[in-house]
């Protein structure tokens, strides 16, 4: 749910000036998005989001540059250069990586909003993850390593 409402956040910062959070929040209400406006806050926290100079004034958006969270490629590269291997036990995936490297890891996994985990906190170097199921496990478990396979 997270994950689907940040995505329609910036979605809606692209097609149009948003310049509080306040209206950030109705907004979403209106589409039946329910959200406070602390959650909205701590979304644009979490999403890095910037106020810019607009011609009528300023709005949010993403920081020149960055690119948005839902990136195969981006997954695909820190995967493969900060992933060291990963294991599972019935439907827990433990996904180890380089030192200081699992925060970046778990946030594109969560962005990628794959349906099969319900999932995953991130450590230093760990990332525990919990599929939805024991068959889930095994699709999980084929996708990373897919990735690391690239």
């Amino acid at each position: 749910m997270k994950n689907k409402r940040q995505k329609r956040i910036l979605e809606i910062i692209n097609q149009e000036a948003v310049r509080t959070q306040y209206e950030l929040a109705a907004i979403l209400q209106n589409e039946g998005i329910r959200v406070t406006q602390a959650t909205v806050s701590r979304d644009i926290k979490e999403l890095h989001l910037v106020k810019v100079a607009r011609g009528d004034g300023y709005a949010y958006s993403l920081p020149k540059g960055q690119m948005p969270l839902r990136d195969e490629n981006r997954l695909r590269r820190i995967f493969r250069d900060a992933v060291l291997r990963v294991v599972n036990s019935e439907n827990i995936i433990v996904v180890h990586t380089l030192p200081g490297n699992a925060n970046s890891v778990c946030s594109l996994l969560d962005a990628a909003e794959w349906d099969e985990f319900l999932g995953a906190v991130a450590g230093d170097d760990t990332i525990l993850i919990v599929a939805k199921s024991m068959e889930h496990t095994d699709s999980l478990m084929a996708r990373m390593q897919a990735l690391l396979d690239q």
